[in-house]
């Protein structure tokens, strides 16, 4: 049986086979869930803070255009609410992450905004 899920893929023409899970690498370093994730949080925490300034500008041009409308003052209120609420989410969680990459020494984490 472990002869079956320890498989080696020899390729055409070639004299070795590949053993184990392929490494890909990029401009010398390995490419790994981890490298991805921590290349794309700068990019996911810009698009969270262009999210929350389009969120507060249209809770605002709810608040003007209400003209004393109950209705749509509280939908700007609302969505005022949620915007604030998504960014404590988000700067929460990304202070979570630091707080724990610095306890357990993961170096990757505490190094992905310097």
């Amino acid at each position: 049986m472990h002869g079956i899920l320890a498989q080696q893929l020899i390729l055409p023409g070639e004299t070795g086979a590949i053993q184990g899970p392929l490494q890909a690498t990029l401009f010398g370093e390995k490419i790994t869930i981890g490298s991805i994730l921590s290349s794309a949080l700068p990019f996911i925490f810009i698009f969270a803070g262009i999210g929350l300034f389009l969120m507060i500008l249209a809770a605002g041009f709810n608040f003007l255009t209400s003209a004393g409308d109950a209705k749509k003052l509280d939908q700007g209120k609302q969505r005022l609410t949620y915007a604030v609420v998504g960014f404590i989410v988000i700067f929460s969680a990304f202070w979570l992450v630091q707080i724990f990459g610095a306890m357990f020494g993961i170096e990757t984490i505490t190094n992905s905004f310097q």
